[in-house]
């Protein structure tokens, strides 16, 4: 999750008065995209998981990653 201007190959979400910027690929890689932004005992960030997981991005394994 970086901070970007949309370009002619993104999609562009109005939510909750936040711009969200997502590759057209990615998101039909992906397909749904679910952003929380949470809290943990080490830390807060925004959390992002898939309906369909893309390996490659999280420490820990699992289908998500916090940034």
């Amino acid at each position: 999750m970086v901070l970007d201007e949309p370009k002619e190959t993104d999609n562009v979400y109005q939510v909750n008065g936040f711009t969200l910027v997502v590759d057209k690929q990615l998101m039909a890689t992906t397909q749904a995209i679910t952003v929380d932004y949470v809290n943990y005992a080490m830390g807060s960030g925004f959390k992002l998981t898939s309906t369909v997981p893309v390996g490659g991005a999280s420490s820990c394994g699992s289908s998500s990653c916090s940034c």
